[in-house]
């Protein structure tokens, strides 16, 4: 696909249309890699999107239990010895 490079005040840009932009997910962001003579552009991921609604979800599911203690037993031991100071 050929594109024209246009004149953004003192720089200059591409346009990419709007399907374009829909069918590869890029929302405000791309990353540009340099790579033998190529540019390529790649939406940047947001590799905790979502993690927020499916938190909330596992809560009220009751599925948000912890699986390992979240205070180990030399954790314990040592604040045992401070209260003993």
């Amino acid at each position: 696909m050929e594109i024209s490079v246009v004149r953004i005040g003192n720089s200059k840009g591409i346009r990419l249309a709007k399907t374009i932009l829909e069918k590869y997910g890029i929302q405000d962001k791309v990353e540009l890699i340099l790579k033998e003579g190529y540019l390529i552009l790649r939406p940047v991921s947001k590799p905790r999107e979502g993690w927020e609604a499916s938190f909330k979800m596992m809560h009220e599911q009751g599925d948000d239990e912890l699986l390992i203690d979240d205070v180990f037993e030399d954790e314990i031991e040592g604040l045992q010895e401070e209260g003993n100071h």
